[in-house]
């Protein structure tokens, strides 16, 4: 997981080339200079992930990509004035089509999830509860993230979300006792301090 997490604090690198590729948004040339550290310290955390393995490394890039592609596609949607979304109607018609894309992979990957699902219910009722407080919870990260799109920009959201991930990778280091080298540590140090140089340079342009 703190590998993943790590991974994951590459998205604003691919935020601001989606954004330059698809809206011809431009940074300063300094806020460019803080995502080098940034791609820089996952480099070297991958060299000393004593977990690591190709394919999955290969799938939590894509899925960082796939992350940045959306954000900056929400801010297209949020900022146009032929489309005149808010946040609450753009998490309205993105609900539905998750639902429709997601119900399948769940029965695709994840056998006989339902049935489990019904018998830890008969067993506890309280997992009906943490479902909706889970989902709930589910609901106001996404509008709070169209939100924070909408009036900063794809970028700054996440950047924003690296101080999570900094967070999750700790958590995860503690709670499950991932191994972690210090070739590792290093890296995930390179990604924060890159994190940290962007949140300055953003400041001061």
């Amino acid at each position: 997981m703190s590998f993943n997490q790590a991974i994951g604090a590459t998205t604003p690198f691919y935020t601001a080339i989606f954004a330059y590729l698809m809206i011809k948004k431009r940074e300063a040339w300094l806020t460019y200079a803080t995502l080098v550290p940034v791609v820089a310290g996952v480099i070297v955390a991958s060299g000393g992930e004593p977990s690591f393995h190709l394919f999955g490394f290969i799938m939590c890039v894509s899925a960082t990509a796939a992350r940045a592609f959306k954000s900056v596609l929400q801010g297209i949607l949020l900022s146009s004035e032929g489309e005149k979304l808010n946040s609450m109607n753009l998490l309205l018609y993105m609900a539905p089509i998750a639902v429709v894309l997601l119900v399948p992979m769940i029965l695709l990957m994840e056998n006989n999830v339902f049935e489990i699902t019904v018998a830890l219910t008969r067993k506890d009722v309280k997992i009906v509860y943490y479902l909706l407080f889970n989902s709930s919870l589910a609901y106001f990260v996404n509008l709070t993230n169209f939100l924070v799109t909408k009036h900063t920009s794809a970028l700054t959201l996440q950047v924003l979300g690296n101080a999570k991930g900094a967070v999750a990778v700790v958590v995860s280091i503690l709670l499950f006792r991932n191994p972690v080298t210090i070739i590792g540590m290093l890296g995930y140090s390179l990604t924060v301090i890159g994190v940290l140089l962007y949140s300055e340079a953003k400041r001061r342009y």
